[in-house]
């Protein structure tokens, strides 16, 4: 898969003296969903910005599709749709007028068969001749996607797209991604919500402190840095954890009723069934047992506290 976005060195600096990113190098690759992820003010606005060509860097390069994205500005942005974190739209327009306004100013010629599929993908099409004002705030966030998605992108970048929105809005929006992705454009998302990163993205790229500090795949990343659990439900309570345990750290709750053990996804399987063959040494027995393993955003709160 080709990189569709490279960027090298980039940092940005406000006055005074402010540094909101740091010498980032990241590759975006074509036809993939690339979580970013980060606290607030960790630079994830002000990446993509600079990307699209809203905010000028200090320093480093941005390549779109192989053209530079100061020198070949209007051949970038044209590949680009933004949906933006702010409800930014017209009040006074109606939402198909809204879309081919949008398809102009990226001199798209008027289309009334994109513009349809669009608003149809979004639940907008009986809101068409609607005037945005009159529209609900989960219904003109859906009319800032179809902005951005009016005039054909390669790329699609969504900066907190579900942020304030209902539940039934976000599920809608992930099948659109996944819709767009399959039709080879390639997402980027910033998103509060990790588990929707964790269900929709291919590859997840952490930023805290104006630096990126990881760029992993995400099954890659969960196997490498996530924990598994192993918690055994006992036939009858402990009081504490025998000493002939003591090597495997088991950690003693619900009054006496359970032992979980903590361990590397990367851990041989000998040291599960070494546990289980001390515990049956040890005299315990056992009624059931599972296993949990870390979320990503277990991993991404760790990552964060670690580069801080």
């Amino acid at each position: 898969m080709s990189n569709l976005i490279s960027i090298s060195g980039l940092s940005k600096t406000y006055e005074p003296e402010f540094q909101a990113l740091k010498n980032v190098d990241l590759d975006i690759r074509e036809g993939e969903i690339l979580a970013l992820l980060g606290p607030n003010g960790a630079g994830k606005t002000t990446l993509i910005s600079i990307i699209c060509g809203i905010v000028n860097a200090t320093g480093g390069t941005v390549t779109v599709a192989g053209f530079d994205n100061v020198t070949d500005y209007k051949k970038t942005r044209e590949l680009i749709g933004l949906v933006p974190q702010e409800l930014t739209t017209d009040s006074f327009e109606t939402v198909t007028a809204t879309l081919n306004f949008s398809r102009g100013l990226f001199g798209k010629p008027r289309n009334p068969e994109v513009v349809e599929r669009v608003l149809k993908s979004l639940t907008l099409w009986d809101k068409r001749d609607d005037m945005i004002m009159t529209l609900s705030g989960g219904m003109k966030r859906r009319v800032l996607i179809a902005k951005a998605l009016s005039h054909e992108p390669r790329i699609l970048f969504l900066d907190e797209p579900t942020a304030g929105v209902d539940v039934e809005l976000r599920k809608e929006m992930w099948t659109v991604v996944n819709e767009l992705r399959a039709d080879g454009v390639t997402v980027i998302l910033t998103t509060h919500y990790i588990e929707e990163a964790e269900a929709i993205a291919d590859r997840v790229a952490v930023i805290n402190q104006g630096e990126i500090i990881v760029v992993e795949e995400k099954d890659e990343l969960m196997r490498k840095l996530g924990k598994k659990q192993l918690s055994f439900e006992l036939a009858t309570p402990l009081v504490i954890v025998p000493a002939a345990l003591a090597e495997y750290g088991l950690d003693l709750s619900n009054d006496g009723w359970k032992l979980t053990y903590t361990y590397d996804i990367n851990a041989e399987r000998k040291g599960i069934t070494a546990l289980m063959a001390d515990l049956v040494n040890a005299g315990i027995r056992y009624r059931d047992m599972e296993t949990q393993q870390s979320s990503l955003e277990e991993i991404f709160v760790s990552l964060v506290k670690e580069a801080s």
